[in-house]
């Protein structure tokens, strides 16, 4: 009997260890959304790039986010770990720590049985970004076509580095640019903007891409500063509609990605986006086509 309770304090005492000074956060709350892990991180880092009392978001990995909130006189970080299910639903699991430890160790001890304000603020918190996250699901669909070829264009373009989440923003910076340069040397628009991506850094959300206008090719060029030419030749593709405002049309990406994962297709990933909508004359976002484009890499080992 005597052992028994010996063992029993020893297990409590070991556990108690655990849970006050190892256990990795003194909250945890989870929720599952329909949509990919892709399109989660980027929704985590742009809510929290926008949001005043935050640091900007930093990612071991596409799954796990770490971010800290402050509060008052209290800081509080939050590990962001996403898990996917299936083709449309992810887990999302988020670990909230105060970073100051005799409050680390007051959570913990009265959350399994209060509601104190710090479980309030994680909880109000974590539900914001939530609606953010529906909010922005909802605003945008993506279709899968399959495979087929990439167009055949001579392209006008500008070399571009920027984040991820900034693509559009390089396309806005440029357009009028470009489109100025080609009528001043009377070159003719042949088709829609392009952004073909050069590289795609998932680790930085770093992206060099090319952007510009299909031309009409013509027998000479002059040498026009920042706007170069070349041909964009045909090669096989697997191809997506994305309705929705071109700023996140990169979630088209990860459906892309995480269909050709399914099917044992290997894709570049290098992916190629044709827009049909000038978002300077406004409406309805969704009704806004932009065709995406992942060339299949014929090279690669068969899965």
């Amino acid at each position: 009997m005597k052992k028994g309770i010996i063992f029993l304090l020893v297990v409590f005492s070991v556990f108690m260890l655990w849970y006050l000074f190892l256990k990795p956060s003194d909250y945890i709350i989870n929720f599952t959304s329909r949509s990919l892990p892709g399109t989660i991180n980027q929704s985590i880092k742009l809510w929290g790039m926008g949001l005043k009392n935050s640091s900007v978001p930093t990612q071991k990995n596409s799954q796990n986010i770490f971010q800290t909130l402050t509060f008052s006189d209290s800081i509080y970080e939050y590990n962001w770990k996403i898990t996917p299910m299936n083709d449309s639903l992810s887990k999302v699991s988020v670990g909230i720590t105060d970073d100051k430890l005799t409050n680390s160790i007051a959570n913990r001890l009265k959350a399994p049985f209060f509601k104190t304000d710090f479980t309030r603020r994680s909880e109000n918190t974590v539900l914001e970004f939530m609606k953010v996250l529906k909010d922005h699901i909802d605003g945008f669909k993506v279709t899968i076509i399959g495979e087929e070829e990439t167009p055949y264009k001579f392209f006008a373009y500008v070399a571009l580095t920027k984040k991820q989440f900034h693509k559009a923003q390089g396309m806005m910076e440029n357009s009028n640019y470009i489109s100025d340069i080609l009528l001043k040397n009377n070159i003719e628009l042949d088709g829609f903007p392009i952004v073909e991506v050069l590289e795609w850094n998932k680790d930085t959300d770093s992206l060099t891409y090319n952007f510009g206008f299909p031309i009409k090719k013509i027998a000479s060029l002059a040498n026009l500063g920042k706007v170069k030419f070349k041909s964009l030749q045909p090669q096989r593709g697997l191809k997506a509609i994305y309705n929705g405002n071109y700023i996140t049309s990169d979630r088209a990406w990860y459906t892309l990605l995480n269909y050709a994962e399914k099917q044992k297709i290997n894709l570049k990933e290098t992916p190629i986006e044709i827009f049909h909508n000038n978002p300077h004359m406004g409406g309805d976002s969704m009704k806004w086509v932009t065709e995406v484009y992942f060339p299949i890499n014929d090279t690669a080992p068969k899965n």
